[in-house]
């Protein structure tokens, strides 16, 4: 979900630019209150309610009537459960602002079920239901939802009534009885909404039909078949103007719901368009749109800012960058859905990366794109506290959880780095193995699988990297002094961190090197410990040195300073060391110029490998199984990583 990012930035753009920025940031603030709100009423029960761990929900079928000039729903919605042990109760989310009439199992009335105090209704069954056995049963409600949450809505846009739902993270149990902790998605929901007949509905899924019952009353029937969790069910009622279209390669429908008035506006006809050149940008970097069997679309609501629901997002305004935003969250965040609030950054960090790749290649120049990215790191340091993963002790707070700084921009940032660390090809093929994996596809993901999708894509370990920029806090600062002897550049890089939760940030950095006839060179300082040394050929007079100059990585204050006093021949002398680091086939020595015997072991201690080494030859280590492991030579011993 989309919030308002509440940048300072350090740049000015363009009148034109800086205007469209303004109105993406009015369309983006509305629903970070919208988050506090909804998730206050649930503090109690954090990511699980145990209550609901005893089965697994898989189908539901809502049949209910809704108008938007009444604040009210009633109906029925059926469960289709399979228990994963004997159960004689069942437990499902519903606010008591709604009143339960009746419970229907095989066909008799249940009378034994009871509206908790704790939000939820609970169901005794005639008799103990084995493990393993699909079941259902179906609740008939009626009610005027809880206002406090705010997830269900009716307003009037240009006079005529409205109604919509927003449930993120725990208002769908204001509006009907599911299962909200994120660790079981609905495998199956149909729709089956009952207006007067002047209204369109628009839905998750496909539309099945629209019928009329009586002269005065349309049927609407969606439905969709891939798995949902309870908080992206979501629907909007009003007369809409349908645009019906097509998008992606190869084509599926592209159906749009929005208000007359909306219609009639060119600029938000056009950035609806526009939906069409990010699709086909994110699926060629993020992987085949994960719901095209159904749709993607929008359907307009009067909450402020978008929410990625299921295969229809919800817009309250159709700048640009909050179109890109939420349609990035269809691959992360809604097909794979974090596994609970605390790695909230798996769905918004996501999603605010995906704002980077489309400001990247369609929205923004070069120039722009760079004082972009210098906004988000400004924004970032602003502050050394806090990590992009939700401790525990944040979850009882509202703002931490949906702190754009953290959640959102940092952790956008984070995917930044690794696609620095990785290059582009090897990351988005990573991130494509993410959310394609068996266990994490349409289910639900931690920051621990992220990392494991990693190893297992790149034979990198980034453990390290989650615990100084996931679960650490603050930045480094760096200064990097140089020198020039010959052809021969030394650079000498020291670090500090701004938080004490972070001893060390170890980081490839990016140097680029310009001489005095406009000459350029890049390096990567593959920095591993303070003050260290790098040794770089340079075989032209060097005019400048430039740090993070595509504001690759996040740091702040850093300085590059020219330094004569340092001493190349004392570098050459201790520069023993390993490149490249990680590896895949073969790593070389440098400031060893004499064969001697080496070792090699794994993380564990175990040796897997040794030799003579000779000087100018590379050691050959393709056999080896990726992880890390130890070289041990004269004494000395490096660590180095195996792709």
């Amino acid at each position: 979900m989309t919030k308002l990012y509440l940048l300072v930035l350090g740049f000015l753009f363009s009148q034109q630019f800086y205007a469209q920025k303004q109105r993406q940031n009015t369309d983006m603030k509305g629903l970070i209150e919208k988050e506090k709100k909804s998730f206050t009423q649930k503090m109690n029960i954090g990511n699980i309610n145990p209550n609901t761990l005893n089965y697994d929900l898989q189908y539901q079928r809502m049949d209910v009537s809704l108008d938007p000039a009444v604040y009210n729903i009633s109906g029925s919605v059926t469960s289709h459960f399979k228990p994963n042990q004997n159960i004689g109760s069942i437990y499902f989310d519903l606010s008591n602002s709604l009143t339960v009439s009746q419970v229907k199992y095989h066909g008799t009335n249940i009378t034994s079920f009871q509206q908790l105090p704790s939000k939820e209704l609970k169901i005794d069954f005639p008799a103990s239901i084995p493990a393993n056995t699909l079941d259902s049963l179906t609740i008939y409600y009626a009610g005027a939802p809880s206002t406090s949450n705010d997830a269900f809505r009716t307003a009037l846009q240009s006079g005529t009534p409205v109604l919509s739902t927003l449930n993120e993270p725990y208002g769908a149990q204001d509006w009907f009885p599911t299962k909200q902790s994120l660790n079981d998605k609905i495998e199956r929901f149909d729709f089956k909404i009952t207006t007067p007949s002047n209204y369109s509905v628009a839905a998750n899924g496909k539309l099945m039909s629209e019928t009329f019952p009586t002269g005065n009353t349309k049927l609407t029937f969606w439905r969709t078949m891939y798995p949902t969790p309870a908080y992206l069910i979501a629907l909007s009622i009003t007369n809409f103007v349908k645009l019906t279209d097509t998008i992606g390669n190869p084509p599926f429908p592209f159906v749009n719901y929005i208000y007359p008035s909306t219609n009639s506006n060119a600029t938000s006809i056009a950035n609806i368009n526009w939906t069409k050149q990010v699709m086909n940008t994110f699926e060629t970097y993020f992987g085949s749109y994960p719901f095209r069997n159904e749709k993607y679309g929008h359907m307009e609501f009067m909450f402020g800012g978008g929410m990625e629901h299921q295969t229809m997002s919800s817009m309250g305004g159709w700048g640009r960058q909050l179109i890109a935003h939420e349609l990035a969250h269809q691959w992360f965040g809604d097909k794979v859905t974090c596994g609970a609030w605390n790695d909230i950054w798996l769905n918004e960090g996501f999603a605010t990366f995906g704002e980077h790749l489309a400001n990247e290649k369609l929205l923004m120049t070069n120039t722009e794109f760079l004082n972009y990215l210098q906004g988000q790191s400004n924004y970032i340091t602003a502050s050394t506290t806090g990590s992009v993963y939700v401790p525990d002790s944040g979850l009882s707070s509202i703002n931490r959880i949906f702190d754009s700084r953290l959640s959102y921009a940092k952790g956008g940032y984070v995917l930044r780095m690794l696609k620095w660390i990785l290059g582009d090809a090897v990351f988005y093929q990573a991130l494509k193995d993410y959310h394609a994996r068996p266990n994490l596809a349409y289910s639900y993901a931690r920051t621990a699988d992220f990392n494991a999708s990693l190893l297992q894509s790149t034979g990198t370990d980034f453990t390290e990297f989650f615990n100084d920029w996931v679960y650490g806090e603050g930045y480094p600062t760096y200064t990097i002094k140089w020198m020039q002897g010959g052809n021969q550049a030394l650079f000498k890089v020291s670090q500090t961190q701004s938080s004490a939760t972070v001893g060390f940030f170890e980081m490839p950095l990016p140097i680029k090197v310009t001489g005095t006839s406009g000459q350029t060179a890049y390096f990567v300082l593959n920095n591993t410990s303070n003050n260290q040394s790098f040794l770089q050929s340079v075989t032209f007079p060097i005019a400048s040195v430039q740090f993070n100059y595509e504001y690759q990585i996040i740091e702040k204050n850093s300085t590059v300073v020219q330094d004569n006093t340092l001493s190349i021949s004392s570098v050459e002398k201790e520069d023993f060391g390993l490149y490249p680091n990680p590896a895949k086939n073969e790593i070389n020595l440098k400031g060893i110029n004499r064969a001697i015997d080496f070792t090699i072991h794994a993380i564990d201690g175990k040796l897997v490998g040794k030799g003579t080494y000779q000087p100018g030859k590379a050691i050959g280590i393709a056999e080896l199984i990726p992880g890390a492991y130890f070289i041990t030579i004269d004494e000395k011993n490096i660590k180095f990583i195996k792709h």
